[in-house]
This record gives structure tokens, sequence and C-alpha cells, in this order.
């Protein structure tokens, strides 16, 4: 079986691919502190507890953009599997052209979600990665990765106005029933949340407009859903969206 990891600035999912069919995936606060061999006590406990043996895994691919936790999970794949990892980067076979102007310094789990948006959803696409950052690759008519746009997330938003001011406080990330708070609580609610629905869709009407129109939208990481339920213009959520562009890449590089 598959191991894939997408390694990402607060969270590691890792998932256990069975040819194309997810078997099981796992999420953990991302630490560069932790070594290959606590990873690797890690994923073994993940794995025995939903019944598996470590030894079913017998390939893993790697998608990181903190540089730091690369080489440990490189260790751990070659240590405890006895294989070399696949990680991703412009050095492999990707399916697609990355048309940016500096193509290596593009995040590899933009790439990633690019590479599954393109084979699953066809193209042009828009995807809008909910994660640490507010990611929005686009891929235009004929295929290629052509750039894209970087916001703070949005628990990034609540965390700094929380830090930044003096008589207001951490919130809950949920909606407000109204827009028009009537308490302190709920006014930075439909600030953050409902400003955020509008970043979201005047960001993608921009691009659209820059495409020519007709790109299928994708929402995919932490918040999507609860960002789709208050907005038309993410018109599908594939929370596995990045497991599924690291099994394809695979594919393509084996």
């Amino acid at each position: 079986m598959l191991l894939a990891v997408d390694i990402g600035n607060s969270n590691i999912v890792l998932g256990l691919y069975d040819n194309d069919r997810l078997m099981d995936s796992w999420r953990a606060a991302t630490d560069s502190r932790r070594t290959a061999d606590e990873y690797a006590v890690m994923t073994y406990d993940f794995l025995a507890r939903r019944g598996y043996r470590t030894e079913q895994v017998n390939d893993c691919i790697i998608s990181s953009v903190v540089p730091a936790l690369t080489p440990v999970f490189r260790e751990l794949s070659q240590r405890y599997w006895e294989r070399e990892p696949l990680v991703v980067s412009m050095d492999i076979t990707l399916g697609l052209r990355v048309l940016t102007d500096n193509p290596g310094e593009v995040g590899a789990d933009r790439i990633v979600n690019a590479v599954a948006a393109k084979q699953r959803y066809g193209t042009p696409a828009i995807v809008i990665d909910f994660g640490t950052a507010t990611t929005f690759d686009v891929i235009s008519r004929d295929g290629d990765y052509i750039g894209g746009a970087i916001a703070p997330g949005v628990g990034i938003s609540a965390e700094a106005l929380a830090a930044r001011t003096a008589r207001l406080h951490r919130i809950e990330l949920t909606f407000p029933p109204r827009a028009i708070g009537t308490n302190t609580d709920a006014s930075m609610r439909s600030g953050i949340l409902f400003g955020y629905v509008g970043m979201v869709e005047g960001l993608t009407q921009r691009i659209q407009r820059e495409l020519g129109g007709g790109a299928r939208v994708i929402g995919t990481g932490g918040l999507a859903r609860i960002v789709s339920a208050q907005t038309k213009v993410i018109e599908v959520v594939d929370q596995n969206l990045t497991l599924d562009g690291l099994r394809i890449l695979w594919e393509r590089n084996r």
C-alpha cells in the first residue's frame, strides 16, 4: 500500500491507499522538533489502531512546505519501510506545466492540488485551499498551472485581531446568525467570517474574469465546508484533494 504524506504548516495529513482507493487517513499537528523515530512511532500507532500492519506499507510519497521536516520523513521511509520516498518537486513528472515566474517557489501542496483538480474536475479550474493560509490556485483551459493568490487564513486573521487589540478576545470560528452583530463576540465573528466570505467571492470573481469564465471552483482544507455553506462560488468541496493528487503523482512517477 501507498502512504501519502502531506506536511503543512499547521498539520500533517497521512493517507493510506490500496491502488486508487483511500483506505484511511490521519491528521497530526506539525512539529518540526520531532525526529524520524518519533514520527515513526506516531505513524505505527495510527496504522495499528485501525488494524493495519506496518509491513503493508510498501511505498511513500511526500509533499512538504516545511523544509525542516522533509528530510525527517525521508529518513522515516528509508529506515522503517526501506523505501526511497518520492518527494514532490519540479524534478518529477507532474502532468502539467507550471507557468509562473519562478516555478521552484510554488508550494508543493499547491502543485499537488492543481494536479488533482485537473484530473478529477477538468479545466479551467480554481482550487481554494483553506489552510494556515488560504491559497487560490488556477489551472488554465490548456491545463497549465498559471499562478493564483495567497491570503491569510481565517485562523491567522482572528488570532492577529485578538493579539493586537486591548479589548478584543479570541472567538469561536462559527458564523453568527446575522451580519449585524449586537455584541462584541457576534461583531467579531461577523467581520472575520462574513468578511472572509466576501474576500473569497470577490477574488474568485476577479480570477474568473481573467480566465474568461467557466472555471470549476473546488474548495478543500479545514474550513472549506463551513465557508462553502455561505457562498455559491464554491461548486464542490473535496477534502481528499491533496491526498488524491499525491496518489496521482506517485502513479505517474513510479
